[in-house]
């Protein structure tokens, strides 16, 4: 290799021109899934405290929303019921009128040309903020919670949801949900699996968003992994690919990109990231805090995920950066 002075690397970056064409990484609207939360109601926007500029939104709301996604080139949507206390039962994820199934299908008769990814967890639905039932002993039971996953994916695939995502982290649930589908006669419906979702503490605005936060009796460490592992992750996507699922996402994103690089290294299927509602909320407050230009940290955060190999980005940002993008 040439060194200093017959090389000169600033030359690469000499003009706005040079730096364009020699760009690695690009940003795209088809890059973005956003995720969007539902409530009961009618004409309602209820804004969420911990998250600026992210609202809850009911059905007729949701709608309009869905249609600025497919108008801005965004090709899919990732919905969140907050479910009204009186319903949070486990009956009530397998309810085909539930707040969810409601929502996919208003989505789908006025916006049938973009995707619908859906959330397969139970904690939208129980009292106690945990994504499955518990055991005697106050554990999640994994096989019990694994069989209704299973057929909580179903009726959501039958309200028309295009992608079903498993965020609870139970073992074996990608291979009951696969065969659930199938035999469901729902072989078209993906799983996007939530293979590698750490006990994190950036989820708190959207546990928030869902209403399950204030719920939660202890933590999640027993079922997602833990922050300090990385190589742990090789597994579980092998796991969860091995089992049917279609894609593979990383959770948080922001916090986890040598992981999701490391995936990306060791496997050939697409590998989203979602930007959690804390990495979301660093952005804003710091940006409005005067710790520096948003826009710019923004943009920096989201090329960061495409530097790491994420196929796919999951940020309240979307419609924003796609609308820019454009």
């Amino acid at each position: 290799m040439s060194q200093f002075p017959d090389l000169r690397m600033r030359r690469r970056r000499s003009s706005s021109w040079m730096r364009a064409m020699l760009t690695e990484h690009r940003l795209h609207p088809s890059d973005f899934i956003w995720p969007l939360f539902i409530c009961e109601g009618e004409g309602e926007e209820q804004p969420i405290g911990a998250l600026r500029g992210v609202s809850r939104w009911s059905i007729d709301r949701l709608v309009d929303q869905a249609k600025a996604a497919r108008d801005a080139g965004i090709p899919a949507i990732a919905l969140f019921p907050n479910t009204p206390d009186d319903k949070r039962t486990d009956a009530e994820a397998l309810n085909p009128h539930n707040l969810i199934c409601r929502a996919v299908k208003a989505v789908k008769d006025a916006v049938p040309d973009i995707g619908i990814m859906t959330d397969v967890a139970l904690d939208p639905y129980t009292s106690h903020g945990h994504d499955g039932v518990l055991a005697a002993d106050g554990s999640v039971d994994n096989d019990a919670t694994v069989e209704i996953l299973a057929k909580q994916a179903v009726v959501q695939a039958e309200a028309g949801a295009d992608i079903v995502a498993p965020s609870d982290m139970m073992d074996g649930r990608i291979a009951a949900i696969r065969d659930a589908l199938e035999e469901a006669g729902h072989a078209s419906t993906a799983i996007m699996a939530y293979a590698a979702k750490y006990a994190s503490a950036f989820y708190g605005p959207f546990r928030e968003a869902v209403g399950s936060g204030d719920r939660l009796k202890g933590d999640k460490k027993g079922y997602q992994m833990n922050p300090a592992n990385s190589t742990e992750a090789l597994v579980e996507v092998e796991l969860d690919i091995a089992e049917g699922a279609d894609f593979v996402m990383v959770k948080p994103g922001l916090a986890y990109l040598d992981v999701v690089a490391r995936l990306r290294d060791n496997f050939d299927v697409p590998i989203f990231a979602y930007m959690t509602s804390g990495e979301y909320a660093m952005i804003e407050e710091a940006a409005a805090a005067g710790a520096g230009d948003r826009d710019a940290m923004l943009m920096e955060s989201l090329t960061a995920f495409k530097r790491a190999g994420a196929t796919g980005i999951l940020t309240y940002h979307a419609l924003e950066v796609a609308r820019k993008l454009a």
